[in-house]
């Protein structure tokens, strides 16, 4: 099974050490005007001088990231023995492409889920896996690259410095669809409980504001209630399979799908679809231990 703790724990200290380093790197930018503001100013530092001097805008970031930490360090976990990266430094290595490909995973999210990108001028993003996929140039997304593949790198060293556990074997896939099923149920109670509001407050299945231009992020937050729900089940049935020894690779693959399609459950679509192939393999007939080097 993946050592989890030993995961989380690696992501929420990593969590702690990147805001840090930008909270530093936000005092440096705000000093030294001569800072190449696409250094410093997206992406790589979070904190403006305002969020430093505000407690509730500090604590927002601290739960926000803490909340990525754990995240990113159970998917981390999960996916461990299944990464590439040289014997050297095999975790920090793990780290960074794990990082890569979240943060794509992000991007092609964002742009699906934004209608007629590049040519509408959208010049919003959001944050991934550390670093901030933004549609508006190049300087934000190499920025928010860079710190992206900081954040899989500390990640991955933290975990060669923690301690690991002696791990019992297990269907290949199971911790894996075990973290879509978790980040795809918190994902789609958040969404259903804000339908439900709009129901009950506005009399209209509607999130946020409507209009012609909001149609398409409109259809994909609904999308999650109808269409995450069911293949939230899938991951669930794919899971328990996997738990009895059996393969989930149908059911992972189907409930991943659908969650993939709503674009807001992405990452634990994707996540569903390779712990469903993954559990399709057999099982090895020895037991492992959690490696302890970089």
């Amino acid at each position: 099974m993946a050592d989890f703790k030993r995961g989380i724990k690696a992501g929420l200290a990593t969590a702690g050490i990147y805001l840090a380093i930008s909270a530093i790197l936000g005092v440096i930018y705000y000093i030294f005007a001569s800072v190449p503001h696409f250094i410093l100013g997206t992406g790589l530092s979070l904190f403006t001088w305002g969020v430093l001097m505000d407690p509730a805008s500090v604590i927002f970031l601290l739960l926000q990231y803490a909340v990525r930490g754990i995240v990113f360090g159970a998917v981390f976990a999960a996916l461990y023995s299944f990464l590439p990266g040289t014997r050297t430094i095999r975790s920090v290595v793990k780290g960074v492409v794990l990082a890569a490909f979240v943060w794509i995973l992000s991007a092609v999210g964002l742009i699906y889920m934004t209608p007629g990108w590049p040519t509408d001028g959208s010049t919003f993003g959001t944050y991934c896996g550390g670093g901030m996929v933004d549609l508006s140039s190049i300087w934000p997304a190499l920025a928010g690259i860079i710190s992206a593949l900081v954040f899989g790198a500390l990640t991955g060293l933290l975990w060669g410095r923690f301690r690991g556990k002696e791990l019992a074997e297990e269907r290949k896939g199971r911790p894996v669809l075990l973290v879509s099923f978790i980040l795809g149920g918190v994902i789609w109670a958040v969404l259903a409980v804000a339908f439900l509001m709009g129901v009950v407050i506005e009399g209209a299945p509607a999130i946020g504001a409507i209009g012609p231009e909001f149609w398409w992020t409109d259809l994909l937050f609904t999308s999650v209630v109808f269409l995450g729900l069911p293949g939230w089940v899938l991951t669930l049935v794919g899971w328990r399979k996997t738990k009895r020894g059996e393969s989930g690779l149908k059911w992972g693959v189907a409930g991943g799908v659908l969650m993939a399609l709503t674009g807001i459950m992405l990452l634990p679509g994707v996540l569903a679809i390779i712990g469903g192939v993954l559990s399709g393999r057999k099982p090895a007939s020895e037991s492992g231990t959690a490696e302890i080097e970089q």
